[in-house]
């Protein structure tokens, strides 16, 4: 069967492996679709993970199918169930991230099938949508760790899938005054279809005089600044990291959840003036299925906005290395189960 895998930089190749061998404990999904995302291409460019793990390394952590085979000691999942495959945990394995297994396959091994990995889907949500849930859950804890209040003004900057994915669930909780923030069109469409406030385009918006519009002012001893109390940074620009401390009000938040490799220099100053608070943002909520939930709750398919096949994965990375006017790309595997 096919396997993506890394066989180091920039050696990336859908591989002819060999069928999972599950044990009494385990179950095995075929999958319908996985994601992939700016930490699979991380993965492609350092040739693996920054650290001891296998060799090649599997890739695929955003994916759902339907339960092929279950193992005689499984009591929580049945042949036939439409999952979700959370991608696991540093003391069980991550498929998809550093352990043996990846979700860009047609069957993919679950171990440890009973450790609650497996999260069911209910039958209206589409299977490819589904696999939506991972970065949306990714999205959904940005939000938890930005703190915003009830009735205050929230800007996003960076509107990829994970960007998307916080102003989706900013909106799913009743916060009305939402602001994207993205250089491309589309992504800002999208940002608006999901029901943000307004979409600015830094490359012709002056955003901080649209903001201080849009959610009003509050004082500084430097001269006033928007009242956008919380921010989640989704961009990977350091200037926009610098900009929000340097810009945003005092007591604002502001969650970090893109991937920020190099060292940035911040100003401790301001930080300490206006009690700023910055929060790292890693991962999912305490209840992943959150995320399920939501996607049972509002139709996000318009996120979607490519699907490549799995023999065709060198398109689809393509697509998601070249292109900013695209939401999730997608890679469908078994399209019968979608």
């Amino acid at each position: 069967m096919l396997q993506v895998r890394v066989h180091g930089p920039g050696d990336v190749r859908v591989d002819d492996v060999p069928a999972p061998d599950p044990g009494p404990a385990d179950a095995v999904v075929r999958i319908a679709a996985c994601g992939i995302c700016g930490s699979d291409l991380s993965y492609i460019r350092m040739g693996g993970m920054a650290g001891p793990g296998p060799e090649p390394l599997c890739l695929g952590h955003e994916m759902a199918g339907v339960v092929s085979w279950v193992g005689g000691d499984v009591s929580t999942v049945s042949v036939g169930d439409r999952v979700v495959v959370q991608p696991g945990s540093e003391e069980l394995g991550r498929i998809g991230g550093g352990g043996p297994e990846g979700g860009l396959t047609p069957e993919l091994l679950v171990r440890h099938a009973d450790a609650g990995f497996l999260h069911p889907v209910p039958a209206h949500v589409p299977l490819d949508v589904a696999a939506f849930a991972e970065p949306l859950a990714v999205g959904m804890h940005a939000v938890e760790q930005a703190d915003v209040r009830d009735g205050e003004g929230v800007a996003v900057f960076g509107c990829g899938p994970v960007g998307l994915a916080a102003v989706a669930t900013l909106v799913d909780l009743g916060h009305e005054r939402v602001v994207a923030v993205d250089l491309s069109g589309t992504r800002r469409d999208l940002a608006l279809g999901l029901g943000a406030q307004a979409a600015l385009d830094p490359g012709t918006d002056d955003v901080w005089a649209a903001l201080a519009d849009l959610h009003g002012t509050t004082p500084f001893m430097f001269g006033p600044t928007p009242a956008t109390g919380a921010f989640i940074e989704a961009s990977g620009s350091p200037k926009v990291l610098t900009d929000i401390l340097d810009r945003g009000p005092v007591g604002g938040r502001m969650s970090v959840v893109a991937l920020h490799y190099a060292p940035i220099e911040t100003s401790y100053l301001m930080l300490l003036m206006k009690q700023f608070t910055i929060r790292g943002s890693m991962e999912y909520p305490e209840r992943f299925a959150d995320a399920i939930d939501l996607l049972a709750r509002r139709d996000l398919s318009s996120l979607m906005t490519d699907r490549v096949p799995l023999e065709r994965f060198d398109e689809a990375l393509a697509t998601l290395e070249g292109s900013k006017e695209c939401g999730k790309v997608l890679v469908t595997i078994d399209e019968s189960l979608t």
